[in-house]
């Protein structure tokens, strides 16, 4: 399943993080991001190991699935993703991510993804330069840079990250790839127009959403500058 499926918003893409929602209430989580005209959800799966913190599991993701039929963005921040790849995927992924950092073969994850039917992404950290990916571009739909450290919500975004997305998009573009670049971390008002900028067109964002007193509102004004600032970085 495409976004471009299921927006009319064109090349820019918001994505609600659940991980801000309140976890008494994951399902209104999801519909509140839907109802505000988010272009999908995105979902952050931690093994404690990977990362030091333990998030959700294929039953959100079953739950989100079953709440909404807006994309499911998912986020695998594992160690061995290998092994849990089709448990996500049936439970209702439509894009399946795993970091470049995890263990075992990249490529196969990725193409096991979308052989089962999921949208292929990679994942970086922020201290993983982006010539880490390069071999695989070809093989993924979407890049995810972290603009913080995985883990925890709530941190500041990494402006030291912008040159690596600029480098990212220089190389997609030259490979001559359609290719989704995504950001997550610290994203909000101020921080979005720099990511779009240097030339991510999928943005995800969860304190910032969740905790804005109108989703809608501050939905639709971060599509506004994150679109302004990708067509003057297009041009």
């Amino acid at each position: 399943m495409d976004y471009a499926q299921h927006t009319a918003n064109g090349e820019i893409i918001i994505l609600p993080s659940l991980l801000a929602a309140d976890f008494g209430y994951l399902a209104d989580g999801v519909r509140h991001a839907d109802n505000a005209g988010a272009d999908g959800i995105h979902l952050d799966i931690m093994d404690a190991h990977f990362v030091p913190n333990l998030s959700m599991g294929p039953d959100v993701v079953t739950m989100a699935n079953k709440t909404t039929d807006i994309p499911l963005s998912v986020h695998l921040m594992m160690s061995k993703p290998a092994t849990y790849l089709e448990r996500f995927i049936k439970a209702g992924s439509d894009i399946l991510l795993i970091h470049i950092e995890s263990e075992g073969d990249i490529r196969g994850m990725l193409q096991t993804i979308r052989q089962l039917g999921a949208r292929p992404g990679i994942t970086l950290n922020p201290d993983t330069p982006a010539e880490a990916v390069y071999e695989v571009l070809a093989d993924v739909d979407e890049v995810l840079c972290m603009t913080v450290h995985p883990g925890y919500g709530g941190q500041s975004f990494i402006e030291s990250v912008l040159p690596k997305i600029r480098k990212l998009r220089s190389r997609i573009k030259t490979l001559g790839l359609d290719v989704d670049i995504n950001v997550d971390g610290g994203i909000d008002l101020k921080t979005i127009g720099a990511a779009a900028a240097a030339g991510a067109n999928v943005f995800v964002a969860g304190t910032s959403l969740y905790r804005a007193a109108n989703m809608q509102e501050s939905v639709a004004a971060m599509r506004a500058i994150a679109a302004q600032q990708y067509d003057s970085m297009k041009d």
